[in-house]
């Protein structure tokens, strides 16, 4: 099983949350919103802060793995890595995580510029 710990704040993390638990026909995925109040509780190795910062996932053998690492591992689970492995790839690789990182940092306006919605207070997955 594949752990993913999203912001359920950002509308466009949590289309992309949506599109992986329709997906998941297999229960591979387990999605969990860092908003949560028992978060901390639950997961306490997760800084629900650093996750706020860049997305986190837990793969299947229980190593952390971060931002497009994450994404990828998320969309492996749910056999649709082939889509973004290629993110992955030499060369790419460091290009695609810049691109991440600001994309992760601006999440919030590109929501507003791309869903009409900065945020929700917390955006519902069905």
């Amino acid at each position: 099983m594949v752990t993913v710990f999203y912001d359920s704040m950002c509308p466009l993390c949590v289309k992309e949350m949506r599109k992986l638990s329709r997906w998941d026909t297999e229960g591979a995925l387990q999605l969990v919103d860092i908003h949560q109040g028992d978060f901390c509780d639950r997961f306490p190795h997760v800084d629900p802060s650093s996750a706020n910062r860049i997305l986190h996932a837990q793969d299947s053998s229980g190593q952390m793995v971060y931002g497009l690492d994450a994404t990828y591992v998320a969309w492996r689970a749910v056999n649709k890595g082939y889509w973004v492995k290629w993110l992955r790839w030499p060369g790419i690789a460091w290009f695609a995580d810049k691109l991440y990182l600001f994309f992760a940092q601006h999440r919030y306006r590109l929501s507003a510029l791309l869903t009409g919605q900065a945020r929700c207070q917390q955006c519902q997955l069905k």
